[in-house]
């Protein structure tokens, strides 16, 4: 199976899915979302093939396939996966028909194309996994823009209030960023010989000046797409206005192109300007950190709350990088993966509780737990999740970054410590305030709130919860896929794990 083209397959086939739905006629809309599933299904099952046919120990690496596209620029359809990209399109594989699931109902709420949406959900998944599976500068860089199209209809279109207002934002936000990586694109092209391969460009010597201004515009891009402090205003808007499973893949996965971009293009290919730049990386992240679980705290909307939780956590993920050890990098990819998995059973949860009161505003809870206890029950156990409780699986990769930081930079790791605390502040205070205390009398005037999840939404959490505890006890399948690649990537830039000290040595071999 090693030899079958899996990444161009998983590429193609939901666009193809995604045109299928899209002419499936308006008054069948179940129709369109069981088509939708059943794709979303199959890329699901590629998926898991392709997982059990890479070898953690082989190739850096591997399926990689290669089709002529532009021979005059040294453009072609390159794919190929480490074990970072891997898990990424995994993260992608299981979200999606969760998602469609989650999303039964949205579309006819908002009056609007039954068909239409699911389509745009099934585009969305074409150009995640295309972005991901990318081994081409060029062809990563074009599904970096594309990818905004469906997101910006899906926000524009479908979404709540100030939903115009928040897709457009989103859209010119990392548009610039897009601007910012197309100049430094054609930079490297120039400066690498006139190719957009990824392992030619990796081999090629650029000058000290150069690779400054060429990390620069790449990780200005990665950086508004991830989205770190302080490019990071257009999250709670977009967030808070997107419908709830667009928005568990605009934080869940699509943010993760920025942390990803960073670890494949701005390390590998710009590695002496990657450490000249780290120091204000890492001030950006602790800023992040503790800055938005500030703000999250005062949040009275769930999905801005939850969208605050996320640039906090993309905080800890950029000084996991930026920290330049194997335990940290690790751990940063780690959680990218943990993080979508959380935050997005998190803002499907919020979505099910919204969807029932009418409402988003925390004041217009309250209680609700007396109501609706099972929903109740899963919303506290994904804010459990979010805030890295031990048995959970962020859990595994928040130790990882502050243990891999702690060992090269101690005032960092001891001032992003603080975001644990600020984050059991929000993360607690917000279940308090929705599903515990008192009951609001308006609650149950609400015929929403009389209903518990169904088996449709139960379908929807069960492999979110189960993943999340089962990553939390045993993540070595995915840590032994993910290491290979870290390790090559430190090599990159030529940074090694530091020897513990003599005394460190003493102390443990008591």
């Amino acid at each position: 199976m090693s030899n079958f083209p899996f990444l161009s397959v998983l590429t193609v086939a939901p666009l193809v899915g995604a045109l299928v739905v899209a002419f499936l006629p308006r008054h069948r809309p179940e129709l369109a979302k069981q088509v939708a599933f059943a794709w979303s299904l199959l890329v699901l099952v590629l998926s898991v093939v392709m997982w059990v046919s890479f070898k953690a120990g082989g190739d850096r690496f591997q399926f990689r396939e290669s089709y002529s596209w532009i021979p005059n620029w040294g453009v072609s359809f390159t794919f190929a996966a480490d074990g970072i990209a891997l898990v990424m399109l995994m993260l992608i594989a299981v979200l999606v028909p969760l998602v469609i699931l989650a999303s039964w109902h949205d579309a006819e709420s908002s009056k609007r194309s039954v068909p239409v949406y699911f389509a745009l959900l099934l585009v969305l998944e074409c150009t995640m996994i295309g972005v991901f599976a990318a081994a081409d500068v060029f062809l990563f860089y074009v599904f970096f823009e594309v990818m905004l199209v469906p997101m910006y209809f899906l926000i524009g279109s479908y979404g709540g209030h100030q939903r115009q207002y928040a897709a457009v934002k989103f859209f010119l936000y990392s548009l610039v960023g897009g601007l910012f990586m197309l100049a430094a694109v054609i930079g490297l092209w120039v400066v690498g010989g006139k190719t957009f391969d990824w392992q030619a460009l990796s081999q090629v010597d650029i000058s000290t000046g150069t690779e400054r201004w060429l990390f620069l515009g790449f990780f200005l891009a990665f950086a508004i797409k991830a989205p770190f402090f302080p490019f990071h205003t257009w999250l709670p808007d977009a967030g808070g206005a997107a419908p709830a499973g667009a928005a568990a893949l605009l934080v869940g996965v699509l943010d993760k192109v920025g942390t990803f971009g960073i670890l494949r293009y701005c390390l590998p290919l710009f590695p002496e300007a990657s450490k000249w730049f780290a120091p204000w990386a890492l001030a950006l992240g602790v800023i992040g950190i503790v800055y938005a679980a500030l703000l999250a705290v005062g949040q009275n909307d769930l999905k801005r709350l939850v969208s605050y939780t996320s640039i906090a956590h993309f905080g800890f993920i950029g000084v996991g990088i930026f920290a330049f050890t194997t335990q940290a990098g690790t751990g940063a990819v780690l959680y990218m993966l943990n993080h979508g998995l959380a935050t997005g059973l998190l803002f499907l949860v919020v979505g099910m509780l919204i969807s029932r009161r009418g409402s988003s505003l925390i004041s217009d809870f309250g209680g609700a737990g007396k109501l609706v206890p099972v929903l109740a029950g899963v919303l506290f156990f994904a804010g459990l999740a979010s805030l890295a409780l031990p048995g959970t699986a962020p859990f595994i990769s928040e130790f990882l970054v502050l243990i891999g930081t702690f060992t090269v930079n101690k005032p960092v790791a001891v001032i992003a410590t603080l975001g644990i605390i600020l984050a059991a502040a929000y993360v607690l205070w917000m279940v308090q305030r929705t599903t515990q205390g008192t009951l609001n009398p308006a609650l149950t005037e609400v015929d929403g709130m009389r209903r518990d999840l169904n088996l449709r939404e139960k379908v929807v959490v069960a492999p979110l919860i189960a993943l999340i505890v089962l990553l939390g006890f045993f993540p070595k399948p995915v840590t032994d896929v993910i290491n290979p690649a870290v390790q090559a990537t430190m090599d990159d830039i030529g940074r090694t794990d530091p020897a513990p000290s003599v005394g460190t040595v003493q102390e443990a071999g008591r």
